[in-house]
């Protein structure tokens, strides 16, 4: 009987992860984690913990299995919440799912469960895991979810061969539909309960008031850059090296307020973010206005109408060695060395053609055809079929 800690966070998905391990044979125990009391910033009946907290524990005693919470709020605020702020101030994206997988779910809780005697720790993502063995050693395979309308590889990006040998994924081979009926047949109170949007905190609670509490709302300008500026219309170079190309491409634009006219006012270019649409409040456009860029320095917004506006396009991105993962790093590039892969710049987005090419110090990710509002801080992964063999953050 090998014994599993499943992640019980009181939605549909964990109790049915725990249910199948069960009726499997294993030995398993619920931990719910607690990661966020902070109510100052919740809107507290969209994010209810407690009710959380108790309908995990109504599934654990109906499996018959035990439980108990785990407080990790500490090690949230420090490892999330804190590297958030951070990466907010310098005008970067975070994204809080990947990190919260990579340090919270499978490496704290991950060692309280091998702390308590766990083989395994599992969790309800919709991915798969497969073990192959290459030159006598084993090696682990994060696959996509059977579900391609929910399939969560994208979030668990960042995860290295020793935590993947230590997770199971058992929903990975079902659909939602099918999760929802496994419950609903093991009579599970959580089988009709709508999912939560992701972090807890962050989607239900007002990401510019949360951030507000250290970063000081300052009042700045926002300018509409039309689409007909030269640095949009530059001629092509002649390339002395593909390096060369890469880079030129890579390059983002900069801007001056003098290439366009204020639109408007905002209260702080870090609360912002490339590709936002909502939250501007400048009307009186043909189109809307998107963020095409931020600079927090001099706490300007710049914006362009209309979601094909140049400024919002890049056919390449550029991930430095210190930001670069591989969950196969049996399949890691050297220097000079490239590989054709699937990769997307966002969860739920569909899977694009690029070319990855390793230099000294890092890796470049060019797609065919360019791609809207590539991110700094944002997670790049790259899939070859239905593997995701590696990741980075946006530079």
């Amino acid at each position: 009987m090998k014994r599993v800690i499943v992640g019980l966070s009181g939605g549909v998905d964990s109790s049915v992860t725990a249910y199948l391990l069960k009726e499997q044979g294993y030995e398993v125990i619920g931990l719910f984690m607690k990661n966020w009391h902070d109510d100052s910033v919740t809107i507290s009946n969209e994010c209810p913990w407690l009710e959380d907290s108790n309908d995990a524990m109504i599934v654990a005693e109906k499996l018959g299995i035990p439980f108990q919470t785990v407080d990790l709020s500490e090690q949230y605020k420090e490892r999330i919440v804190d590297y958030m702020f951070n990466e907010y101030e310098k005008g970067r994206t975070p994204n809080p799912d990947v990190l919260c997988n990579r340090e919270i779910k499978f490496d704290v809780f991950l060692k309280i469960a091998l702390d308590l005697g766990a083989d395994y720790v599992a969790t309800g993502h919709y991915c798969r895991k497969e073990t192959i063995e290459k030159n006598g050693k084993q090696i682990h395979k994060l696959l996509a979810g059977k579900d391609g309308n929910k399939d969560q590889s994208y979030f668990l990006c960042q995860l290295s061969q020793e935590q993947l040998e230590k997770s199971l994924f058992p929903i990975g081979e079902l659909t939602k539909p099918e999760v929802r009926e496994i419950a609903a047949k093991a009579d599970l109170i959580t089988a009709e309960k709508k999912d939560s949007q992701g972090l807890c905190f962050i989607g239900k609670v007002k990401l510019p008031d949360f951030l507000q509490q250290q970063l000081q709302p300052k009042e700045g300008v926002i300018v509409e850059v039309p689409n007909t500026i030269k640095s949009y219309h530059k001629e092509l170079p002649e390339f002395a090296s593909k390096e060369e190309e890469l880079a030129f491409y890579a390059q983002k634009y900069t801007y001056n307020q003098t290439d366009g006219k204020v639109v408007g006012k905002h209260q702080g270019a870090h609360y912002f973010t490339k590709g936002q649409r909502k939250g501007l409040a400048v009307g009186g456009t043909v189109e809307p206005l998107f963020v095409i860029e931020t600079d927090v320095e001099e706490n300007v917004i710049y914006t362009g109408q209309g979601k094909s506006h140049p400024g919002l396009y890049r056919r390449t991105l550029f991930v430095t060695d210190d930001e670069l993962h591989w969950v196969r790093e049996d399949l890691a590039l050297q220097a000079d060395e490239s590989m054709e892969v699937m990769a997307r710049i966002r969860y739920r987005q569909p899977l694009q053609k690029a070319v990855l090419y390793k230099i000294e110090g890092g890796a470049y990710v060019d797609f065919e055809t360019p791609q809207s509002a590539i991110t700094e801080g944002q997670f790049v992964a790259w899939y070859m079929d239905e593997e995701l063999i590696g990741s980075g953050v946006i530079s």
